[in-house]
């Protein structure tokens, strides 16, 4: 049930369907933008996170086709709160920048008030944001090199059964590490490379019109290891592979399917934050979350809607790894979110 994708090609056929779904290790398949036959639903973003374990920063760059939406997060992780700040850009019509691959190239926006610059090189990533009023008129500023890209990433390729033209293509590259600074008006952080990591979430695809998905990931040391995890679901037709990977040192260890096991009360409603019991159907993936921040936002235009729960915290149990040895995890900070979406 868990399909590797080894040999290289196009992601997509002629006719805008996915060649092969499935998952893979890296950017196999070839993402040829000229076949995707409904651009008008095409959503492609860049996402990156870094954190130690005192703040997180959090930056999106996405490109809707009809909605550009960018965003700034700095995230306190010692005391829990967190200041998020939007930018939406109607029509960006090719304002907004997203290359077609990870291995290299520019991704940015500028507008003179807000500005991201992504400059991935095949061993280094260099990101650069400014926004000149970020939080009581101060300026946000950020300066952050990644490196020491892992071997392994998080890759899948996921149709949905419903629309033949419907697709998403999705890397994500967890435990880089990470140094350099940001800064709020005179106030300035520094993110030491000796325990500071970065993940970039790459999506590109042409959605259906109503989602929710699930997806939880973490990074950082760990018994003197490097660890990382993903794990996800709730959208398209996974048939082929879930995206569940844990990274040990940089080399990925598959795992097939994992429940988040959120609490609900009675009525139905999620409890975001009381523990959750995160299992897998083949126990190698037991973990309990410890939720400490629920970084909401609720997007409502009408037609568009977007209603998010990113929760931070922190995770403790067992994975086991593909040969069956079991590895501990304890207190690895962590993000676990739901969204649901209609656009």
């Amino acid at each position: 049930m868990q399909h590797e994708i080894t040999q290289k090609g196009f992601l997509l056929n002629p006719d805008g369907s996915l060649t092969e779904p499935g998952w893979a290790k890296s950017l196999v398949l070839d993402y040829n933008k000229q076949s995707v036959m409904d651009a008008r639903r095409l959503k492609e973003w860049d996402y990156y996170l870094i954190n130690d374990d005192h703040y997180a920063v959090a930056f999106t760059l996405s490109d809707l086709s009809y909605l550009g939406m960018l965003s700034v997060s700095v995230i306190d992780l010692k005391n829990p709160k967190e200041k998020t700040v939007t930018r939406m850009v109607p029509k960006p019509g090719g304002k907004i920048v997203l290359p077609t691959t990870t291995k290299e190239g520019v991704s940015h926006y500028d507008d003179g008030r807000m500005a991201m610059y992504f400059d991935a090189s095949p061993d280094k990533r260099v990101l650069d944001v400014i926004m000149s009023s970020f939080i009581d008129g101060k300026p946000f500023m950020a300066h952050i090199e990644l490196d020491n890209i892992p071997q392994d990433s998080m890759v899948i390729a996921t149709p949905w059964a419903e629309k033949k033209t419907a697709f998403y293509y999705n890397q994500k590259t967890i435990a880089m590490r990470a140094q350099g600074d940001f800064c709020i008006g005179d106030v300035s952080y520094h993110f030491s490379p000796e325990n500071s990591f970065g993940l970039m979430d790459w999506g590109r695809g042409v959605w259906t019109y109503d989602n929710r998905w699930f997806w939880g990931v973490g990074q950082g040391h760990q018994n003197g290891h490097v660890v990382g995890f993903n794990i996800g679901y709730g959208f398209g037709d996974t048939t082929a592979a879930s995206e569940n990977m844990f990274f040990l040192d940089g080399v990925c260890h598959k795992l097939d399917r994992i429940d988040f096991g959120i609490p609900r009360t009675f009525e139905g409603e999620f409890e975001f934050m009381k523990p959750w019991h995160m299992t897998s159907n083949d126990g190698r993936f037991e973990m309990e979350f410890k939720p400490k921040l629920d970084r909401k936002a609720m997007i409502n235009l009408g037609v568009l809607m977007s209603d998010q729960h990113q929760i931070l915290g922190n995770i403790s149990g067992t994975v086991k790894l593909d040969d069956g040895t079991p590895f501990k995890i304890s207190g690895l900070e962590a993000s676990a979110e739901v969204v649901h979406n209609r656009y």
